[in-house]
C-alpha cells in the first residue's frame, strides 16, 4: 500500500530528471517510493498534485457528465483504491480522519458500503440540508447546513473510532442513521430516510 505523499515524491523525482531546477532543498518522501505507473496514473486522469483529501472532495462534487469514465474509485476506511481495469492504485487514507459519505432520500436509494466516487448516484441532488452529527456519548461533532453534491451525496470528515448518529432535516422532513468509524465501517450511508 502506497502512500499519496510517496507518489507524488516520485512523480517529483521523475520530472525533476527533466528539468534543470535544483531540487536539493525539496523534502524528502518519508514513504516508500510510488512507481513510475503509478504517478502516470494520476497524471493521467488529471488527479497528480492532490491529496488524498482533495483526490476525494475533487471526485466527490462530480455528477453526470463531468464524471470520469476511464476509472474506478472506491473509499475504504484506509484506503482510496483507483482502477482502471488494468491496474489498481490504493491510496492510504489520513489516519485521524475518517470519510463518510451520506446520501439521505425520500422515495429512492441504493445498497451501497464503500462509497464509490464515480458511481453512486443519490436522489437528492444540489439540495440544502441541515445536519448535526453526534456521537454516542452526545458529542456534537458536526452541526450545520451542507448542500449536497451533484451525485446526491456530502461527505464528512469524522475522527475515527467513533460511533454515532446523523440528524438530517431537509423541506420539512427528517431522519437518523447511525454510524461507526471504526476500521470496518461503511463509507457510504444511503440508509437515512427523510420522512
Amino acid at each position: 500500500m502506497k502512500r499519496l505523499a510517496g507518489l507524488l515524491g516520485a512523480l517529483v523525482l521523475v520530472l525533476a530528471a527533466c528539468s534543470s531546477t535544483d531540487t536539493a532543498t525539496e523534502p524528502a518522501a518519508t514513504e516508500a517510493p510510488a512507481t513510475i505507473a503509478e504517478a502516470q496514473f494520476l497524471q493521467d486522469h488529471g488527479l497528480a498534485g492532490m491529496e488524498t483529501a482533495e483526490l476525494i472532495d475533487h471526485l466527490d462534487r462530480l455528477g453526470g457528465a463531468e464524471r470520469p469514465t476511464g476509472f474506478m474509485a472506491s473509499i475504504r476506511p484506509d484506503e482510496l483504491v483507483f482502477s482502471d481495469g488494468e491496474q489498481e492504485l490504493a491510496v492510504d487514507m489520513p489516519e485521524d480522519r475518517f470519510y463518510l459519505s451520506v446520501a439521505p432520500y425520500v422515495d429512492q436509494t441504493h445498497e451501497c458500503f464503500y462509497h464509490s466516487l464515480t458511481t453512486c448516484q443519490g436522489e437528492l441532488t444540489d439540495q440544502d440540508l441541515d445536519v448535526r452529527i453526534t456521537d454516542d456519548d452526545g458529542e456534537v461533532l458536526l452541526k450545520e447546513e451542507v448542500t449536497t453534491f451533484d451525485n446526491g451525496f456530502v461527505g464528512f470528515w469524522l475522527p475515527r473510532d467513533v460511533q454515532g448518529t446523523i440528524e438530517v432535516s431537509y423541506d420539512g422532513l427528517t431522519g437518523t442513521a447511525a454510524f461507526t468509524t471504526a476500521d470496518e465501517g461503511a463509507t457510504c450511508l444511503t440508509t437515512l430516510q427523510l420522512t
